[in-house]
């Protein structure tokens, strides 16, 4: 049986919401095991308005199934959004397992990573409960697997086209800019006074 889904790609998701497509995902592709997260956009996502599909699925070259599940619930924990989903999470492991699939230490931070994860747990991390998850985070600040996340996240998880819908930013617009496109468009701050803000630039 087939299902559609979006593809988990970061160079995919810098365009706009139109390149956002689905490629097919067989049943047979998912009882491989690892290398494959799959999940589902909230109903009150934005982005299941925008996404052909509310199925997603990340294919890994490098790490497993389960080593990319832990990583994307440390880079929450990391990075916490509530109402943002997981498929913008997993972006931060598709640039992680690329980055391990280029570099063998890259690999083996990830990996002692994870399995330092379970061991605090006692086998699997995930199943620890979502106080715990982040006493072990904040334990783990010191050591490089806690930057290498932290410095990858900062960057794959905001820069991508979900993450624009999500957060309300319209991305690049060019030269043009947005002095009559999405200037004001600051919803979740007061208003200024008139007299603090100054004239609006007028085009020449």
């Amino acid at each position: 049986m087939k299902t559609a889904v979006i593809p988990i790609q970061p160079d995919a998701c810098r365009g706009s919401e139109a390149n956002i497509g689905s490629i097919p995902l067989t049943r047979r592709s998912l009882l491989k095991g690892s290398g494959v997260l799959t999940g589902t956009l909230a109903f009150s996502s934005v982005l299941s308005v925008l996404a052909p599909s509310r199925a997603w699925a990340l294919e890994m070259s490098t790490l497993d199934a389960h080593q990319g599940a832990v990583i994307l619930a440390f880079t929450r924990h990391l990075y916490p959004h509530p109402g943002l989903d997981d498929a913008v999470y997993a972006l931060v492991v598709k640039a992680l397992d690329q980055k391990a699939n280029a570099d063998p230490g890259t690999q083996q931070t990830l990996i002692e990573g994870v399995r330092r994860l379970d061991a605090i747990a006692g086998n699997n991390w995930l199943k620890r409960s979502t106080a715990l998850q982040g006493v072990d985070v904040e334990s783990m600040q010191t050591e490089p697997f806690f930057g290498l996340v932290r410095s990858t996240a900062v960057v794959s998880l905001y820069s991508n086209t979900m993450a624009y819908a999500h957060f309300g930013y319209g991305g690049e617009e060019g030269d043009a800019g947005y002095l009559h496109k999405g200037f004001n468009d600051l919803a979740w701050l007061p208003n200024p006074p008139g007299d603090a803000s100054g004239p609006i630039p007028q085009d020449n």
